[in-house]
Parts: structure tokens; C-alpha cells; sequence
């Protein structure tokens, strides 16, 4: 019986000259789809990507790295909690990164403390990253470095000096006033607002889109409340709001914090929605099976991701052109249970002041 030789170690390797042949392309034209560069045809950049993963084609990263001066790495700043919206931007970040053709490095900060995001982006510099992306909502003053490729921000940007900076936005200020107006549109008088903690840059935005609904109704501003966006903070904004049979409208700036609320109101003996309306912030898919299902606005992560990815990548192969052109992001109200009309008796709050 002859013993097993085990694998042919001598098998051909593919090369990018395999994959033109099968795919029936240029040499040339497999580089510029493997290296994700434009002028392609979305049937030659098809033909080619299966041709290479029918011959188990890899890139050699470290050679074309040497070949380009770059690493196709990007780096992220991100803060270190594992809250949904959170979570989920850093997922749809990493797809967008992979799709790409780069490599993601993670590097998370605690509180969003300046010495802290400086010390992770020059981390992410001694790694060789083409650019960065900041996801960072909690800065608390000028971060004191200078970074020499290109940025993106999520959001609102920190103040630190960069070669190139971007941004993209997940629309907070927009979807905050989508849900306000939404609980006008059923009648109430106003709207309650249960704001995130202060010193993130989210918490003003939707403060700042809440208001806007407002204003555009000439509708009563009420106290603001203001939460951690955990749901104990708002249970805790519940008992406080329980008592007061003017309210009959809640936005909370998160989802969390909107079902932590109605745990509240609903031992106070508040009915929701009969007695009072409760509108959600992120979209967390979790909260359509809670009773009741909770009405929320969702963000658009997926579509802010690739959109910032894109703009992030164009700036790193192409340093000198503009930036591509970016849309708006989406406004996604997701109507369930926890929203109806007010009740018929209910006492009104006071007029809003000339």
C-alpha cells in the first residue's frame, strides 16, 4: 500500500496573469479591480472577482504596499461602549472598510478625553494607516496632535489640525424632528424631550431638532430631561414625568432610555399609548417585540458608513481632487404601538410665549 503523499506542494500558485486569462481581461484590468480604481466596467470588475476566487487568488499586501507607499489600511477612533448605535456604526463601518479592498484598525478610547483620542491616532500613525476615521461623540477640548493623512469624522468633528478632514453625518438633527413633528401630526399640544447626557455631541442635535419641530408649530416648550441613555435613566425620567397629567408626548433620545420610560409610566398607572405617546431614537430592531412595540426614527449606519468610507478612500488614492459629491442621509420614522392621538380630556400645557 503506498503511503499518502500528502499535498503537492509544487501545485501552481495563481497569479494575476491566471486571473486575466480566465476572467479574459488585461493584466492591467485585473490590477485596477483588485486595487479598487475606477475606469472599469461593472462586467469586467465582475468577471475578474470571480475569476480570482475560483483560483483562490490572493493579493500579496506586503508587495503592494512596497509598490504604492501605501498599506490599504484605514484606522478608527472610536469611543469604548457596546451600546447599539454604537456597535452597529463599527459594524457597517468595517463592511464599507472590507468592500474597499482595505484593512480596519480599531482602536477604542474610554471618555473621550483629548490625551486619549491623541493617543490613539498616533497609535493607528505608527501603524502605517492611509487615513482615519474619528467616531468619537464625547470630546472635552483640542486634541493636542497633527495628523498627516486624511481624516473622516462621524459626526461633529474634534478640534485637532489634520492634512484633510471630511465629514458625514447620520442626520440626528433631522430624525429628532421627524419624531417631534410625528407626535404633533397626531394632535398633542407638545412634546417632552428626554435628552442624552450633555457633553455628547449627539444629545445636542436632537435637542436642537426637537426644538425646531417646536418652534415650527408654535408649540410649548417644555423642561428639558436628561438621561445616560441607559434604560435605568429612563425609568428614572418615567416616575419623574408620571405625575404630570399634562404630558401626553415623550421623545427620548434614545431607544433604551424609551422603553426604560414606559416600564415607568406603566407602573405609575400611565397608559401607553392611550394616555401617553413614547417616540424611540436608533431604530434598535429588539424593541418591535416589546409590548408595546416601541415607535422610533432609525439611523441610517449602513448608508453613513459607505458614504464616509467612500469619501475617505477617494481622498487617500486621489490626494488632490475634490471630494466626490455625498447625499443627505435617509429619515426613517418606524411607526408601531407606542404612539396615538392624545386622550380627549387631558390637560393642556401653557401657551407658548410671544
Amino acid at each position: 500500500m503506498t503511503p499518502d503523499a500528502g499535498p503537492d506542494r509544487s501545485a501552481h500558485v495563481p497569479r494575476s496573469a491566471d486571473v486575466a486569462r480566465l476572467a479574459g481581461v488585461s493584466r492591467k484590468t485585473v490590477s485596477r479591480v483588485l486595487n479598487n480604481e475606477p475606469y472599469v466596467s461593472d462586467e469586467a470588475r465582475r468577471r475578474v472577482l470571480a475569476a480570482a476566487e475560483e483560483l483562490g487568488y490572493r493579493l500579496n499586501q506586503a508587495a503592494r504596499a512596497l509598490a504604492s507607499g501605501r498599506t490599504r489600511s484605514l484606522g478608527i477612533v472610536a469611543l469604548g461602549t457596546a451600546g447599539y448605535g454604537t456597535a452597529s456604526l463599527l459594524v457597517h463601518i468595517e463592511h464599507a472598510v472590507r468592500d474597499a479592498g482595505y484593512a480596519l484598525r480599531v482602536i477604542n478610547t474610554p471618555d473621550g478625553a483629548p490625551e486619549g483620542i491623541a493617543g490613539a491616532l498616533e497609535s493607528l500613525l505608527e501603524q502605517g494607516v492611509d487615513g482615519v476615521i474619528v467616531s468619537e461623540p464625547v470630546v472635552k477640548g483640542e486634541v493636542p496632535l497633527r495628523v498627516d493623512v486624511p481624516v473622516l469624522f462621524l459626526g461633529a468633528p474634534p478640534s485637532f489640525a489634520a492634512s484633510r478632514t471630511l465629514a458625514v453625518s447620520v442626520g440626528a438633527r433631522e430624525l429628532a424632528r421627524a419624531a417631534t413633528e410625528h407626535l404633533l401630526e397626531l394632535g398633542h399640544d407638545t412634546v417632552h424631550h428626554l435628552a442624552g447626557p450633555r457633553k455628547w455631541y449627539a444629545t445636542k442635535d436632537r435637542i436642537e431638532g426637537w426644538r425646531a419641530a417646536l418652534a415650527a408649530r408654535d408649540a410649548h416648550e417644555p423642561p428639558l430631561l436628561n438621561g445616560d441613555w441607559s434604560a435605568e435613566s429612563g425609568y428614572a425620567a418615567g416616575r419623574a414625568l408620571a405625575s404630570d397629567r399634562s404630558v401626553t408626548a415623550v421623545f427620548a433620545a434614545g431607544d433604551e432610555m424609551a422603553i426604560g420610560l414606559i416600564h415607568a409610566l406603566r407602573e405609575e398607572g400611565r397608559r401607553v399609548p392611550e394616555d401617553i405617546s413614547v417616540v424611540g431614537f436608533d431604530g434598535n430592531p429588539v424593541f418591535a417585540y416589546v409590548s408595546p412595540p416601541l415607535t422610533t426614527v432609525r439611523q441610517p449606519f449602513e448608508a453613513a458608513a459607505r458614504e464616509g468610507v467612500r469619501l475617505l478612500v477617494h481622498a487617500v488614492e486621489h490626494p488632490d481632487a475634490e471630494p466626490p459629491h455625498t447625499d443627505d442621509p435617509p429619515v426613517e420614522l418606524v411607526v408601531r404601538g407606542s404612539t396615538a392621538p392624545p386622550p380627549p380630556h387631558r390637560h393642556r400645557p401653557p401657551l407658548r410665549e410671544p
